[in-house]
């Protein structure tokens, strides 16, 4: 019955085993002198400028919690596609209650103003 299991084992045995060659091997090779401008975090080749916790506008969060929304969106598309022969009226007219309550919320943004950035 264990002998199943085996394979499981050299698996585990042989990742666990390339981990620490490689952690081993870069501690070996990869020991650099460290300076003040490698410990600074890198922002896409610019000089840090400024305090990291700077405050964001809550209008970033909302966007970015829209986009959330909207993505979540698309993945219901996928798997509705996919069976939407097998559902029928029925599935088509449930997907359309579902755009239909999601484009009520995109009016409603729009109308109050939350997509505008400024």
């Amino acid at each position: 019955m264990h002998i199943h299991y085996v394979s499981v084992l050299v698996y585990l045995v042989v990742t666990i085993a390339l981990a620490l060659t490689i952690i081993g091997l870069s501690a070996i090779f990869g020991k650099k002198k460290i300076t003040p401008a490698k410990m600074l975090p890198y922002e896409c080749g610019m000089d840090p400028i400024g305090h990291a916790r700077t405050r964001f506008s809550v209008r970033f969060y909302i966007i970015a919690m829209l986009f959330i929304i909207f993505d979540i969106e698309a993945a219901f598309f996928y798997p509705w596609a996919v069976v939407y022969r097998d559902l029928g009226l029925f599935g088509f007219v449930e997907m359309l209650v579902f755009i239909i309550v999601l484009l009520i919320g995109l009016v409603y943004l729009w109308k109050k103003g939350a997509l505008e950035w400024e």
